[in-house]
């Protein structure tokens, strides 16, 4: 006997249409869980305003689609405002919490890291909310990130101090070559 076939995963630039599956998955974790630090889901409204910050500067914003059902998202931020920086994203990913284990989380930071690349960034932060976060903290490890810091009880939800992991991966080069553009004015 064999298992009813699925469609294979789909990771691909999100669109206007995937906000309300977006504002779901987010709102689910800020509700449940501690890799959001905020308290209150914001609404899908507020996410696509959000999400048109980030695409007005050019940084990618994917989602993960499986069986035609959004079921992931991430996106590129830059890692800090100042200049010297320019060369430096964080990366956000949340999958929903109905589709662990199928590699959504795995598919959208490889893809997230590749576009990066390619857009000339050369190292990628990742700040994972909770020192018990192990799912997130082993993706990232899997993928080349290591943890270059922790800021022990820097938050407060759900009635107990948490934790933020710092973790760092290069892109392309990384920083064994200078990099070859300037920075996009503002």
């Amino acid at each position: 006997m064999s298992s009813p076939a699925t469609t294979p995963l789909i990771i691909r630039a999100s669109e206007e249409r995937d906000i309300t599956a977006i504002a779901a998955i987010y709102g689910h974790h800020v509700r449940h869980g501690f890799g959001s630090f905020e308290e209150v889901p914001p609404d899908a409204a507020e996410m696509a305003r959000r999400r048109g910050d980030i695409l007005a500067k050019d940084f990618p914003y994917l989602v993960a689609e499986l069986d035609g059902r959004v079921v992931g998202y991430a996106y590129a931020s830059a890692y800090r405002p100042r200049i010297a920086y320019r060369f430096s994203v964080e990366d956000s990913i949340y999958v929903s919490h109905d589709a662990p284990r199928k590699g959504v989380g795995r598919a959208l930071l490889e893809s997230l890291m590749a576009r990066c690349a390619a857009l000339g960034y050369r190292q990628m932060v990742a700040v994972i909310g909770d020192t018990q976060n192990t799912g997130s903290i082993a993706l990232h490890a899997t993928l080349g990130f290591r943890v270059v810091g922790t800021l022990p009880s820097i938050g407060f939800k759900h009635g107990r101090w948490v934790d933020s992991v710092f973790m760092q991966r290069p892109l392309g080069s990384g920083d064994s070559t200078l990099p070859n553009q300037q920075p996009k004015p503002d």
